[in-house]
């Protein structure tokens, strides 16, 4: 979409054009790197895409020429765009306080609008906010929901249902009137709300669902009053402060949450008869048939998967299908933002699961008795993302990697699993943006040397408009030392094939030995190479300044199959580290990289994998850079680690050996920490625990530790880029 005002368009070239200037002549610093690939990323097409009017439109945002925040519709048939709000001088009500919003809602009669405003964080996905309904008709905006962590227009759009205070509420709108449903809220004790464990690991901030017909309201309660606290504080004034935070470590006690159900019109509660035998409710879904509520129970290894269906008005539960495995069950995945892995259709009496039990991803159909009614996807390749069910045409669209894993391509096939068909023929990463009705799409896709194109399409794949061509990337880096990644391959030392992507150094020469940097993350069913355009400042700095920079699909990662992913299933960190020594002795055997001047770093998952392998292959890597690491298992939280790592009992040697606090005694080159006191994901006992086992094994190491900083380390843009500069002297200290 082209509607960029003059001076915007006046001020990308200004910053394209000196951005190329600079990118010519290389870059001096990485602040220079991240200004100047500014024009390498393009446009992604319309921002913030909502689908409207049955999905024969959507709606998105652009910003006015004042900064105003702007929502516009674009209609798919006519191709006409219309201006349906602005804030421009609006003012929050009885006020004379601009209004400005975070994001907003559609009525399902596309006429109201419901905006969250004044967001105060509180974990990774949630926070505390103000919810304002606006009419697009009257353009009114009222107040319904004042610091409120959660709130959703109720279906047939007569309500507001909202989480406040960790007590369930409703504000029926034609009366302007607030109904109180829950009244039992302590601390640690909640309605409709997570803690931190559940939000940040089974990926959901809204711990509560409407029903289709607007009838009921089904929610999780949580309890994590047992739950053992973690503390942090930034060291900041005289007396310093402690933030609380209930964090279940491996084998510690673990929230307890139980699933009720609302009649909202009668205020009455019934809570569904589904055991949790120390185990998770991770789902819920409502289901096609009324006050019918399929939850998902796992047990707490997450080895086992039961769906039932409960009663909402009595809350007796029958199971109705059962899964193990020998390894972990996912319920959805974190990377690709796919937030569930079960579809239940509201219009058709039957669901589907995605599921590798056949030693792929794969689409199975069941019916309300859990009965299998046909596998609908097969094959040596894993279906990724379920776009849209349509039980009308009883068809399924989805995202698989069949072309290749590097790949994203869009299918449709029939519920009976005939007549599938390839929607998208570009080459490269399809990232799909489909209308629940099936009848249109946006599609962003990209190679690794073709910078995003965005299309409009309808479901038979036909073009019906193209959004963004970004020629002007196209132009932009024809003059520019710019380094587009190398997709390759090689065997590594247990017969897989491992897939790479290669930067080189500007100005390449066969002939000269160059130092490495291998950047990684490492995490199960995380993917780090795809065939798609990559724009990265520190990649670019680094091939800019004489290093090769090189990515790695390693084991444990996702795309190729249960076989591969499932590897490293109690014993974390092994695979990984021998895949990502196996690709630096594949570079080293190419003859142009520098076999002792190798380089490995990553943050968070990847700092755990960038101290682990420098510890158990000393001989392969001189420098790791370390952010925010785990360092031992048995410190992280117990829903995430024992997933991977099964449970502490079961598995005590598992978890030793995973430690890369037990190999310190091994580091032989150099390693450099970085990590924030404040950081609630990954806690700085981590790196205190390993800073320790280096000492107690006289090795000497560098520790960069920022008082505030969360999980990100940097808290603010100097902090970063004092971070990535301390990066970068570390590396040109020991590798030049």
């Amino acid at each position: 979409m082209k509607s960029i005002k003059y001076w915007s368009m006046l001020m990308l070239f200004f910053i394209a054009s000196s951005a190329t200037l600079l990118a010519q002549d290389g870059f001096g610093s990485f602040q220079e790197a991240m200004t100047g690939v500014r024009p390498f990323y393009g446009n992604s097409g319309p921002g913030n895409v909502n689908w409207i009017n049955e999905g024969t439109a959507y709606s998105f945002t652009e910003r006015g020429e004042n900064g105003a925040q702007l929502i516009k519709t674009h209609d798919n048939k006519s191709g006409e765009e219309e201006l349906i709000f602005s804030t421009e001088g609006l003012k929050v009500p009885s006020s004379e306080d601009p209004f400005s919003y975070v994001s907003f809602q559609w009525s399902d009669d596309s006429k109201f609008l419901l905006f969250q405003t004044n967001f105060r964080p509180v974990w990774r996905r949630s926070g505390i906010s103000d919810y304002y309904y606006y009419s697009i008709e009257d353009k009114t905006l009222a107040l319904v929901a004042k610091d409120a962590q959660t709130a959703e227009l109720s279906p047939n759009g007569k309500m507001v249902g909202y989480e406040r205070g960790g007590n369930l509420f409703v504000f029926n709108l034609a009366e302007k009137k607030e109904t109180q449903l829950t009244d039992d809220a302590e601390d640690g004790f909640y309605n409709g709300r997570f803690g931190w464990a559940y939000e940040e690991e089974f990926g959901l901030a809204q711990a509560w669902e409407w029903s289709h017909d607007s009838e009921y309201i089904a929610f999780w309660q949580s309890d994590e009053r047992e739950v053992p606290i973690y503390q942090m504080t930034d060291y900041q004034g005289t007396h310093k402060e402690y933030v609380k935070l209930p964090y279940p470590q491996v084998g510690d006690t673990n929230p307890t949450v139980k699933i009720g159900v609302i009649n909202v019109s009668a205020n009455s509660k019934e809570w569904m008869q589904v055991p949790l035998n120390d185990g998770y409710i991770p789902r819920i879904y409502w289901t096609a048939e009324e006050a019918k509520l399929a939850v998902m129970q796992m047990n707490r290894a997450q080895t086992e998967m039961r769906i039932y269906m409960a009663d909402a008005n009595t809350g007796k539960a029958n199971m109705i299908l059962e899964e193990t495995s020998d390894a972990w069950i996912d319920v959805f995945d974190f990377f690709a933002g796919i937030m569930h892995y079960a579809f239940f259709p509201k219009d058709s009496k039957e669901f589907f699961w995605i599921t590798d039990k056949d030693g792929y991803a794969h689409l199975y159909r069941y019916d309300y008795n859990g009965k299998l009614m046909n596998q609908v996807t097969t094959g040596d390749w894993e279906v990724v993302y379920v776009h849209a069910v349509d039980s009308k045409k009883k068809k399924i669209y989805y995202t698989s990697t069949e072309d290749s894993p590097l790949e994203r391509q869009l299918y449709v096939v029939g519920f009976n699993g005939k007549g599938k068909k390839k929607l998208t023929e570009q080459k490269g990463r399809h990232n799909i943006d489909m209308a629940p009705e099936a009848n249109y799409y946006i599609d962003r896709y990209s190679n690794t040397q073709t910078p995003t194109k965005v299309d409009l399409r309808d479901a038979s794949g036909k073009l019906v408009v193209q959004l963004e061509d970004n020629k002007e990337v196209v132009d932009a880096v024809k003059d520019a030392q710019f380094v587009k990644p190398e997709l390759s391959s090689f065997t590594n030392s247990s017969d897989d094939q491992i897939d790479i992507a290669i930067y080189k150094p500007v100005g390449f020469d066969a002939n000269t030995k160059y130092p490495m940097v291998v950047d990684i993350y490492g995490g199960p069913g995380a993917q780090s190479v795809y065939n798609q355009w990559s724009v990265n400042a520190w990649h670019q700095y680094l091939v800019n300044n004489g290093y090769v920079v090189i990515q790695v699909n390693n084991r444990g990662g996702g795309g190729y199959g249960r076989e591969f992913e499932k590897v490293v299933y109690k014993n974390l960190g092994h695979a990984e580290a021998q895949d990502f020594a196996d690709a630096a002795k594949h570079m080293v055997s190419l003859g142009y990289v520098d076999a002792d001047k190798i380089a490995i770093r990553g943050h968070s998952y990847g700092g755990y994998m960038s101290s682990f392998t420098i510890l158990n292959h000393p001989d392969v890597f001189k420098v790791s850079i370390v952010g925010a690491p785990v360092t031992d298992w048995r410190l992280y939280d117990s829903i995430y680690a024992e997933r991977y790592m099964g449970l502490k009992e079961d598995n005590e040697e598992g978890y030793i050996n995973s430690s890369s606090t037990t190999y310190a005694k091994n580091l032989e080159g150099h390693m450099f920490i970085a990590h924030s006191t404040m950081d609630e994901n990954v806690h700085v006992q981590n790196t205190f625990q390993l800073v320790k086992g280096l000492i107690d094994a006289g090795k000497d190491h560098d520790l960069k530790i920022f008082p505030p900083g969360a999980h990100g380390v940097a808290y603010n843009y100097p902090s970063y880029l004092l971070l990535m500069n301390n990066y970068i002297n570390y590396l040109d200290r020991y590798l030049k």
